[in-house]
């Protein structure tokens, strides 16, 4: 343990690194969720399930595997400004951990400032009883602002993408209603329809991509 201590004099000693470990393993999933841009991600893609009509295909696993992958790719810039400037240096020893959690968050810091809206801080700035000139480097207005954001966005593109599957719900009902088939169920008829539309369109496809182009 001495050596250890001489060779890395500002690193902890080996318990608390396996304690500082195991506690950012803990926090890891809330700041991907509360920080990054898989909350857009996850609720758009989740809205175009729910639009096409088939309440569990695709699977959860599958949507949440695939909003991860989309984080991964807008998210690339900032984690590596994160490596070279906190893990990196935490991992040679020129730093302690107080130095890095504080250098990781700038980046992540500074995606979610291109991201929030003045009003979300605004008002969480009022709530937290903080000046708004300082609420855009305060993680406990700018976070909850960033977050409701994402939400706001994320509803307003499922609205737009909701539009085409009523519309052919509609369409379809109408169809049936004129026809006399009133004991037919209008889903059976539409889902295939907007299953075929989707397909046509290269539909995922287009949201991944209109999805990753939302962000700044």
């Amino acid at each position: 343990m001495d050596i250890l201590t001489a060779a890395h004099p500002l690193r902890a000693t080996l318990p608390l690194d396996v304690l500082a470990g195991l506690t950012l393993l803990a926090v890891i999933p809330f700041l991907l969720v509360m920080t990054t841009s898989f909350v857009r991600i996850v609720v758009v893609l989740s809205l175009v399930r729910s639009a096409i009509g088939a309440a569990s295909l695709p699977p959860n696993a599958v949507l949440t595997g695939l909003a991860l992958l989309l984080t991964l790719v807008v998210m690339a810039p900032t984690m590596e400004r994160i490596r070279s400037s906190a893990l990196m240096p935490y991992d040679h020893g020129k730093i302690g951990e107080p130095q890095m959690i504080a250098r990781a968050f700038v980046p992540l810091r500074e995606f979610m400032q291109r991201q929030v809206h003045r009003r979300d801080l605004a008002v969480f700035s009022r709530l937290a009883h903080v000046r708004e000139a300082s609420a855009r480097s305060a993680p406990l207005v700018l976070v909850p602002a960033f977050v409701v954001g994402e939400l706001r966005s994320a509803f307003a593109i499922g609205f737009a993408l909701y539009l085409p599957f009523v519309a052919i719900d509609l369409a379809v009902a109408s169809i049936l209603m004129g026809l006399g088939m009133f004991m037919l169920s209008p889903p059976i008829v539409s889902l295939p329809c907007k299953l075929l539309l989707f397909v046509m369109v290269d539909g995922w496809s287009l949201v991944c991509g209109g999805v990753l182009a939302t962000f700044r």
